[in-house]
């Protein structure tokens, strides 16, 4: 069961990655099925902080789906500025304001979750565990706010989750990964060409 699970899962993630790679909101459709189903597999796996982050994912496939829909709306609305129709929001560079915060959200998060593991799970992969999941907390609001940067974190996280599944022996899981490692840099660069032409 955990097996034929994991197949399906992971053909809901090469579709989640399809639409990702061009921008498109049907992605949090995607992402509102893909964690449901994983959470599952990630438990029975022992992978604890990947089973608690399906549940995040759950909820912000929710708010990245209403962000990229009304997004550009509610900024203005928001910023009281002239009134308009709902508009999908653009893709865009990350504020630099928002680095150090979000670093500091990925260490707090990541000892957290570390400490966590190691103290009250029989978790063997604490740290790369905890390090895979605070980045896709932190990956995951930057997709919401449609970053271009956002790419940068899902190649960290993709590539190390990769190397975790291996070990773990979710194969099919390790192979999505690593497929995910790679179309994430190509995504980077088309993100940013879908950018510069909107610009």
């Amino acid at each position: 069961m955990e097996q034929t699970l994991e197949i399906i899962g992971t053909l809901v993630g090469l579709l989640y990655l399809w639409f990702e790679y061009r921008a498109s909101i049907y992605l949090w459709i995607a992402g509102i099925i893909m964690p449901a189903i994983y959470i599952f597999v990630y438990y029975e796996a022992g992978l604890y902080a990947d089973f608690g982050i399906n549940i995040y994912y759950l909820g912000a496939a929710l708010y990245g789906w209403m962000m990229w829909k009304y997004g550009t709306f509610l900024r203005k609305k928001l910023l009281r500025k002239e009134a308009a129709q709902p508009k999908e929001l653009p893709i865009t560079r990350m504020p630099l304001c928002y680095l150090l915060p979000l670093i500091a959200v990925f260490v707090v998060t990541l000892l957290g979750i570390a400490y966590i593991l190691i103290n009250f799970t029989d978790s063997n992969v604490p740290w790369l565990d905890s390090f895979t999941t605070a980045l896709s907390i932190v990956g995951m609001w930057m997709l919401a706010r449609k970053y271009v940067e956002q790419w940068w974190a899902w190649i960290a996280v993709d590539a190390v989750s990769t190397g975790l599944y291996i070990y773990k022996g979710l194969d099919f899981t390790a192979a999505l990964y690593g497929l995910y490692t790679i179309i994430a840099i190509f995504g980077y660069f088309k993100w940013k060409k879908m950018m510069e032409i909107s610009d």
